[in-house]
C-alpha cells in the first residue's frame, strides 16, 4: 500500500525493468510521479486480490449444492406424478414393460337389483298377512295351516308346495287331507296331481274324485270334502253334529282367511270321502 503523502521506499532492482533511472545517484526516498503511483497500484491489485463479485458467486455456488444434498426424499417426483407433469403439457412418459400397475380400488358398494326389491315388497306384504291372521284369533279356533302369512293370489302370490294358490279353500283342504294321511312336510302325499290332476277349481273335485274311483256321498263323516259345485269351493268337514248339522272348516269363504260355519249337510252338494 502507498502512505499517505506518496513517499515509498522501493528497492530499485524491483522497478529498474520497468522505471527508467536516471543516470547519476539515486536518492533514497522521493515522492513518485502519478505514472509510478499508478503503476504500483495495479501490480499491487493484481497480484493477490480477487473481484469481490467473482468470490460471493462462488459461495453461491458452493452453498447450493448443500442445499440439494440436504433435500429430503419425499421432495423428489415420483414416476406417478412425473407422468401427469409430463401429460399437463402434452408429453408422453414410458415405463419399462415390468412395472406393476396397482389395481382400482372398490369401495364394496352394491346396487340393489329389481329381484332383491321385488323381493322386499313380498316380504312386507307376508309382514302385513301374519299381523292379520294372528289378531283374527284363527290359531285359538284351530287353525293349522302351515301357510296364513304367505302372498295369496290376488297379492301376486304363487303356488303352494301342494300346487294349489295359497290361503285358497283348495290348498287349505289339501293340507288337511295331508294331514289325516300323517304327510306333514314336502314331498307331499297328496298334491294337484295326485288328487285333481285334470283340474285344480274346486268346482273339478268331484269329478276327480269319480274318475280316481273314490267314494263321493251325501253323508258327512268326519274328514269328508264338503264340496260346493255351484260357488267352486271346497271346506272341511271338522265335526258332524245332532239335527243333520255340520261344522266345517274353510279359507277363503272370508277373503282368504281361516273361518268356520255350522250349517245343514243338505246344502252340502257332496261329501267326497278321504282318498286311498
Amino acid at each position: 500500500m502507498v502512505p499517505p503523502g506518496g513517499l515509498v521506499s522501493i528497492p530499485v532492482p524491483t522497478l529498474a525493468s520497468s522505471i527508467p533511472v536516471p543516470a547519476g545517484p539515486v536518492p533514497r526516498s522521493r515522492r513518485l510521479r502519478p505514472a509510478e503511483n499508478a503503476l504500483v497500484r495495479a501490480n499491487t491489485r493484481s497480484r493477490d486480490r480477487r473481484h469481490p463479485i467473482s468470490v460471493l458467486a462462488a459461495v453461491a455456488a458452493a452453498g447450493g449444492l448443500f442445499v440439494v444434498a440436504g433435500l429430503p426424499a419425499y421432495g423428489l417426483p415420483d414416476a406417478a406424478s412425473a407422468s401427469k407433469a409430463a401429460s399437463s403439457v402434452g408429453q408422453s412418459l414410458s415405463t419399462g414393460g415390468d412395472a406393476q400397475v396397482p389395481a382400482a380400488a372398490r369401495d364394496g358398494y352394491r346396487a340393489t337389483t329389481q329381484a332383491q326389491l321385488a323381493e322386499m315388497s313380498r316380504d312386507a306384504l307376508r309382514a302385513q298377512n301374519n299381523q292379520e291372521y294372528l289378531a283374527s284369533g284363527a290359531r285359538q279356533l284351530g287353525d293349522d295351516y302351515p301357510w296364513p302369512y304367505e302372498i295369496s293370489e290376488w297379492q301376486g302370490g304363487a303356488l303352494s308346495p301342494l300346487n294349489y294358490y295359497y290361503r285358497q279353500c283348495t290348498d287349505f283342504v289339501a293340507w288337511r287331507i295331508n294331514r289325516d294321511a300323517g304327510s306333514f312336510a314336502e314331498p307331499f302325499k297328496w298334491v294337484w296331481s295326485t288328487m285333481t290332476p285334470t283340474g285344480g277349481n274346486a268346482s273339478q273335485w268331484k269329478y276327480a274324485w269319480q274318475g280316481k274311483g273314490w267314494p263321493v256321498s251325501n253323508t258327512p263323516i268326519v274328514g269328508s270334502v264338503a264340496w260346493f259345485g255351484w260357488s267352486n269351493h271346497v271346506a272341511y268337514v271338522k265335526s258332524v253334529l245332532p239335527g243333520g248339522m255340520v261344522l266345517i272348516e274353510e279359507y277363503n269363504y272370508v277373503p282368504n282367511v281361516y273361518s268356520q260355519r255350522t250349517i245343514p249337510a243338505s246344502s252340502v252338494e257332496a261329501f267326497l270321502y278321504p282318498p286311498t
